[in-house]
């Protein structure tokens, strides 16, 4: 009998010290609401980030200072070695006529030696509204939630976001978005 009241009395105890440590692991693993914001920031912001790079052929450096204003502009988020990318840097350097207006920046994140080849195949040189760079720093990839290559961002002359294309693009469909009929 005293062996029974003890064993009770401790077996109460013990459900009360487990129940005690599955709450305490249970509100440790709880989630919390830290979805990210619906809209991106460079959307919300609207504005072309502060970042740096380093362009071609020479490896200066080229940061969000050196945009000019007044300008639309064409950001270009790339991989040398991707098909669609280097169908829509033919798209436009065949018809740079369309760009005459804007200003092109093409970046990657890949090697720098990848993005020379690239430079020196499509023959950037020859155009002047077009600078290629290289982001060493790995910042547009996640800042511009890059899922798909190339991904294009158009801003205006004022330096405003306008819209965004990723993937298979329509070359047409970034004329219109920089400013052209």
């Amino acid at each position: 009998m005293i062996f029974n009241y003890f064993y009770k009395k401790n077996l109460m105890k013990r459900l009360l010290l487990v129940s005690f440590y599955l709450i305490i692991a249970a509100s440790a693993f709880s989630q919390t609401n830290t979805q990210a914001p619906t809209v991106p920031e460079y959307i919300s912001k609207g504005t072309i980030p502060a970042f740096i790079t380093y362009k071609a052929p020479d490896s200066t450096v080229f940061t969000n200072k050196d945009v000019h204003k007044g300008r639309p502009t064409l950001l270009m988020i790339f991989s040398p070695d991707c098909g669609h990318c280097q169908h829509v840097a033919t798209e436009i350097t065949s018809n740079i006529a369309h760009f005459k207006k804007a200003q092109i920046y093409m970046i990657t994140w890949l090697p720098y030696s990848d993005m020379m080849s690239f430079y020196k195949n499509y023959k950037i040189a020859d155009y002047p509204q077009i600078t290629i760079a290289w982001d060493s720093k790995y910042f547009f990839l996640p800042y511009f939630h890059v899922q798909s290559y190339p991904k294009l961002i158009v801003y205006d002359k004022k330096g405003k976001y306008v819209k965004e294309f990723q993937g298979n693009i329509q070359i047409e469909d970034v004329w219109k978005a920089l400013g052209k009929k």
